[in-house]
């Protein structure tokens, strides 16, 4: 049996202040974000509504201890949280939405039983996560080295809030990683067994979005991708509503040691990975999942389908050139290692490898762009 879910709702608002006068906030309300997007939550609505800041308790991806330290000084009268960030925000609000004894580690790894004690409201502020709509969060464990997810049904926000004015703003380089990411999360859950024809309508309207934007994108030259935001904020979206139901597979499970041990930013180390597991699954299986992939991409990228991936990751490479695994200061002899985590703790993630890969295949990979 396969099935398609979408529980969350969706809504478009032009402005944050727009988003603001919808809102019936009450006393038990409280605003996650970073410091970095505090002006722009400074609205007459939101003066009195408490706050947390992440950056008070942690910089970089979300970690267990941050997330327990939060949860520590989370007032107990909270009955909804209001995040409005990136990734790092959202996984950090999904955690906070629950009730769980112990530390996070210990129930992650022990997959102790969680209550839903909060409801949650999400508003992405970057293009990449698509996570405002999908039932899972992800952490780093610091004393394993190594990232977790929980796939839980209670994780679901109960509202997802697009606003493309709080993306047209960012860095050139948060743009690029979490656009890069989306694309990822399309290309994944297209491939993925687990797909659907409701899922691949989403997947493929991303990658056609994603793809067609960074055409305008290399064309215009770098700062023009913000004329875009509307559209890359839309296509994280439908990503994140294709991987919520798909999945996402190999590319995520073999970057989650290099964000985990070395801190690579979440969508660069997809990208390290993403042309690699292509190409094994093409040497593995080269009438598979992945030829349907590539009539998309010839129709996109306007080449032949035998051409497509080259083109593909070209025009990745010209959004975010991609380094050698070498140059994050990674040992080869930490390549093993890595394998050996990605079988251990991320089998939720390799489920959904449009072709198996074992161990030597992983390996391959790694190895493959340790010096390229």
């Amino acid at each position: 049996m396969k099935e398609f879910v979408l529980r969350t709702k969706i809504t478009q608002f032009s402005t944050v202040e727009e988003f603001a006068q919808s809102l019936e906030l009450t006393g038990q309300d409280l605003i996650l974000t970073s410091q970095f997007l505090t002006a722009a939550l400074q609205v007459p609505q939101f003066a009195d509504v408490p706050r947390m800041i992440a950056e008070d308790y942690g910089r970089g991806e979300p970690t267990d201890r941050q997330i327990d330290a939060m949860r520590r000084d989370l007032p107990q009268n909270v009955r909804r949280l209001i995040a409005v960030g990136g990734g790092t925000i959202i996984d950090i609000a999904k955690f906070l939405t629950l009730d769980y004894p112990g530390t996070l580690d210990d129930c992650l790894i022990e997959n102790d039983e969680f209550i839903q004690g909060r409801e949650l409201i999400v508003v992405p502020t970057t293009c990449g996560t698509g996570s405002e709509v999908t039932n899972v969060a992800i952490t780093e464990l610091t004393k394993r080295k190594t990232k977790k997810g929980l796939a839980d049904d209670r994780l679901y926000p109960a509202q997802a809030v697009l606003i493309p004015q709080l993306i047209r703003s960012l860095p050139y380089q948060v743009f690029a990683t979490s656009s890069i990411d989306a694309l990822i999360h399309a290309v994944e859950s297209f491939l993925s067994p687990q797909a659907t024809v409701y899922s691949q309508l989403f997947s493929t309207a991303a990658i056609r979005l994603i793809l067609s934007d960074y055409q305008k994108t290399a064309a215009n030259g770098k700062e023009s991708w913000c004329e875009q935001a509307e559209d890359f904020l839309l296509a994280s979206n439908y990503a994140g509503i294709a991987f919520g139901n798909a999945g996402c597979a190999a590319v995520h499970a073999l970057s989650y040691p290099l964000g985990g041990v070395y801190h690579i930013p979440h969508g660069e180390a997809n990208q390290l990975l993403f042309e690699a597991v292509c190409r094994k699954y093409e040497q593995l299986e080269p009438e598979g999942r992945l030829t349907d992939l590539k009539h998309l991409l010839s129709e996109i990228l306007q080449v032949p389908a035998d051409q497509s991936l080259d083109a593909l990751f070209t025009l990745m490479n010209t959004i975010l050139k991609r380094r050698p695994l070498c140059e994050y200061g990674i040992r080869r002899d930490e390549l093993e290692g890595f394998a050996d985590s990605v079988i251990e703790g991320q089998q939720r993630l390799l489920k959904n490898n449009c072709v198996p890969l074992s161990k030597a295949d992983m390996l391959a990979i790694y190895e493959s762009i340790y010096n390229q």
